[in-house]
């Protein structure tokens, strides 16, 4: 069963997050997460997070501090055993806060 589950999934997976930096953070863990189970293989996981800068400069004009809710993130994705670190790509047009692009080999 877990081998047509993983012949339906798309390449690559794709979520957008926006509000506060540290729900969205939060957020994207748990989704990596459930990315992970579903695709079954962590040594097979690319990932990607975009970050529109226009969207980060209204969250920190609301008073959202990027650190230390980023630090946390990057240890605790760390753990799951992921081949790399997430690449991340900032973006300059105005579009949701992040984007996580998870991006795997079948």
């Amino acid at each position: 069963m877990k081998s047509a589950v993983r012949e339906t999934l798309p390449a690559p997976l794709v979520w957008t997050f926006d509000g506060p930096v540290e729900r969205c953070l939060a957020d994207i863990e748990d989704t990596l997460r459930r990315a992970i189970v579903l695709i079954g293989d962590v040594s097979r996981v690319a990932l990607l997070l975009d970050v529109s800068l226009p969207a980060l400069q209204q969250r920190v004009d609301a008073g959202d501090a990027l650190q230390p809710a980023w630090s946390g993130f990057i240890e605790r994705i760390a753990r799951y055993g992921l081949p790399a670190s997430p690449r991340v790509r900032h973006l300059r047009g105005a579009g949701p806060l992040l984007t996580l692009v998870v991006a795997y080999r079948n």
